[in-house]
């Protein structure tokens, strides 16, 4: 589980593919202070294990179906990400709920400055917006964000200046893909209303309540 508050920005320092699966060498400092082998990073939203560490880098195996739903198919070597570490049980929770899991990608198709802020227009699918709410939380490779704008299959997220210099979405460009979370207690909602419920058959009829007394 993570909070979608940015640690610090690594970088690739190495890419190895193997068929359709990659393996990412990643070279950071901040969430290496404590790190163990099995551990969970978010590695631009997608949470990932490590495999070996040292005192600079840490490794991270993708799987097939993580390259095919993520922009992680879209790294090279020297692309900086955005990294957070799993959350602490006795830390603060400054974001919101965020798993790891990407719903999907979402296309940047606006970006436009406003006094201090960057609004940033996305295109999605329908089937990720059908979850979002107006003021609600969105992951954006691994950020948390508070939605200002939502369509059918687009959404707005402003950026604050320390956003915007603290994760890689800052330097993000109109037509660059990001990956996408959806809130997660939006998704259980959408799901629980969805489910069919079956009909519960009542034995109450008028002839009953009659011949109990209730006429």
């Amino acid at each position: 589980m993570f909070t979608g508050i940015i640690e610090e920005i690594g970088r690739v320092e190495r890419i190895q593919s193997s068929s359709q699966a990659i393996i990412l060498t990643i070279k950071a400092s901040k969430v290496l202070e404590d790190v163990h082998l099995g551990d969970s990073v978010s590695v631009n939203g997608v949470c990932l294990t490590v495999t070996t560490n040292t005192n600079s880098a840490f490794t991270v195996d993708v799987m097939p179906e993580t390259v095919k739903a993520t922009s992680l198919n879209s790294l090279v070597q020297g692309s900086s990400v955005n990294l957070e570490r799993a959350m602490a049980a006795n830390g603060r929770f400054g974001g919101h709920f965020v798993s790891g899991h990407v719903d999907g990608t979402g296309k940047i198709v606006k970006k436009q400055k406003e006094a201090n802020a960057v609004y940033y227009e996305i295109q999605l699918e329908e089937t990720l917006t059908d979850t979002l709410i107006l003021k609600g939380s969105i992951t954006i490779d691994g950020v948390s964000l508070t939605i200002f704008g939502l369509e059918k299959n687009k959404v707005t997220v402003s950026l604050i200046p320390h956003t915007l210099s603290e994760t890689i979405v800052g330097g993000k460009e109109v037509g660059d893909i990001v990956n996408i979370e959806c809130d997660m207690l939006g998704k259980y909602v959408k799901k629980f209303v969805q489910q069919d419920v079956p009909q519960v058959k009542s034995s109450l009829s008028e002839s009953f309540l009659k011949e109990h007394g209730f006429n």
